[in-house]
């Protein structure tokens, strides 16, 4: 789970491990492992899920906790800019980090689509670098299973 602080990371973790919600805020600190057993298709998958602290002004992520990645969820808030745009910054950086592994980017947030601040210019950004946009919501439930699934899938080619 890579994105900035506080958009949702650890929210899309816990509805797709233990299929729950919270409203509180909890700061994630350092990392946070889960797993989950999952099948896709006629494989059966243990996901290690590593949720990394959010990146902003004040705290840099220790990209080493990339190392020996076999995918990652890259995270953006459909309702602040800063995360979307910061995006493109944190998937150069683990490419750099890691080189070309798979990845799914997931606008969260989806129940508060009337705040998105994702316009058709930067959706032209995404898909100029050839990136497919899910957007979800760990609140409602919304494609969370699906961004997992995603990513093993790409994981498995």
């Amino acid at each position: 789970m890579l994105g900035s602080f506080a958009v949702g990371k650890t929210s899309l973790v816990r509805r797709y491990v233990e299929s729950i919600y919270s409203d509180v805020y909890h700061t994630t600190v350092g990392v946070k492992v889960d797993r989950k057993l999952v099948r896709v298709e006629s494989t059966e998958l243990n996901l290690v899920i590593w949720d990394l602290y959010g990146e902003d002004e004040f705290q840099k992520m220790k990209w080493s906790f990339l190392h020996g990645s076999s995918g990652y969820l890259l995270v953006a808030d459909g309702t602040r800019r800063a995360t979307l745009d910061k995006a493109f910054l944190l998937e150069q950086r683990a490419r750099e980090e890691v080189g070309e592994i798979p990845f799914v980017f997931v606008v969260n947030k989806n129940d508060l689509m009337k705040d998105w601040k994702f316009d058709a210019g930067l959706e032209a950004q995404f898909a100029a670098k050839k990136w497919i946009i899910l957007g979800s919501s760990a609140k409602t439930g919304e494609n969370v299973e699906e961004a997992f699934t995603q990513l093993a899938r790409k994981m498995m080619l």
